[in-house]
């Protein structure tokens, strides 16, 4: 079955990536790859670090200590998506009910890689977080 035409993703916004070390991933990031370290506070209120580059950016999360929704398997370098549609969140619900996607959560706030976001979370076949957000 073909897509619908208006639900359709447009851009990554960002990466959530489990690591061992948030320093040491920050160090990496920004020394090695030129990305710019910025901490910054979460919707829930905790603080977490971000990398961002052109027009996105990695979140880093602890693997031992991971906040909110997670990867199925919380192994450093294991990932969770999000991505932007200009389509709304209640098209794209209705869209994955048609195909049969649970959706774990949502319309909930995020932080994106320009803002803040409402976003619904999903699950791929092998178990990766998908979030698709609009910009709020």
């Amino acid at each position: 079955m073909p897509p619908d035409i208006q639900c359709r993703v447009r851009a990554l916004d960002h990466l959530d990536l489990m690591v061992r070390n948030i320093p040491d991933a920050v160090r990496f990031y920004t020394q090695v790859l030129g990305m710019r370290g910025v901490q910054f506070t979460a919707p829930d209120g905790g603080r977490h670090w971000a990398l961002h580059f052109g027009q996105s950016k990695i979140n880093l999360h602890s693997a031992t200590s991971p906040a909110g929704l997670a990867t199925a398997t919380l192994t450093p370098g294991t990932a969770s998506l999000c991505f932007l549609s200009d389509a709304p969140l209640a098209d794209w619900i209705v869209h994955l009910t048609t195909h049969q996607i649970d959706i774990e959560d949502g319309p909930v706030p995020a932080s994106g890689a320009k803002g803040p976001l409402t976003t619904i979370f999903i699950r791929d076949p092998d178990g990766t977080l998908i979030q698709i957000a609009e910009h709020v």
